[in-house]
């Protein structure tokens, strides 16, 4: 259970699914706050995350934004899908009416539930010590998972993302970390999970040394979108790459 300014999150699992309801006023400086929230529960992948808005009073309509940014990073990592909770007919024309795409609406708690859950991805994981030998590990990992989902043409990229997220990791974080890679229907999502929760960025040039440095930015080169979310104890940094030739 946590708290962000203005908004009351209680959130709650209900077997492979996260619930969150949101209690109070929502306001645009809320946003942030509540739209972390909602990351750090998609961080565990879970078959949908359901968001109950039937104590929540949305005092700048333009705050509903959160909604729609959420909804789109969840398509995009780890592709949940995101499901609200609206009674009122009002707050459920604004979702649903405002401009703000297709999102998934619903008038009771219980009928979000009821959805039947999408299929799940097919994954392969490896928990990997911040050691030297840690970057091999993942790009046979990544390797391993190309073939055995017949995708020859993904293994070098794959390799190198998922090589680049983990060295990441070891050189930074200095933590375990947690690599896994999710096959859906049009990507291949990468992603690796440590202990620091500081946010991984581009450094503008090349250090002294040329080896070191351009890890994310060769991640932004080969994948189609790269981010990272916050977690409990550190973040998930991810990358998915097309499964199309």
């Amino acid at each position: 259970m946590g708290a962000v300014p203005a908004v009351h999150c209680e959130i709650v699992q209900v077997g492979t699914r996260t619930l969150v309801h949101l209690t109070g006023e929502l306001t645009l400086p809320g946003v942030p706050a509540v739209r972390a929230v909602l990351a750090k529960c998609l961080v565990e992948q879970p078959d949908a995350l359901v968001v109950d808005l039937a104590r929540l009073t949305v005092a700048e309509p333009a705050a509903l934004s959160v909604f729609p940014a959420v909804s789109r990073q969840a398509a995009v990592w780890p592709g949940t899908p995101l499901l609200i909770c609206v009674p009122g007919p009002a707050l459920a024309a604004a979702l649903t009416g405002g401009g703000y795409g297709r999102l998934k609406v619903f008038p009771s708690v219980a009928q979000a539930l009821a959805v039947p859950p999408a299929r799940r991805l097919t994954a392969i994981s490896d928990r990997l010590l911040p050691v030297s030998g840690a970057t091999r590990r993942a790009r046979d990992v990544a390797t391993e998972a190309c073939l055995r989902w017949e995708l020859p043409h993904l293994t070098a990229p794959a390799a190198l993302v998922a090589g680049e997220l983990v060295t990441n990791a070891v050189v930074h974080a200095r933590t375990m970390a947690d690599l896994r890679l999710s096959l859906g229907r049009r990507y291949l999502m990468i992603a690796v999970r440590d202990g620091s929760s500081a946010v991984p960025r581009i450094v503008p040039a090349p250090p002294a040394d040329p080896a070191t440095g351009r890890g994310l930015v060769l991640v932004g080169a080969m994948a189609r979108r790269w981010g990272s979310l916050p977690a409990e104890g550190g973040k998930v940094v991810w990358a998915t790459l097309p499964t199309a030739r």
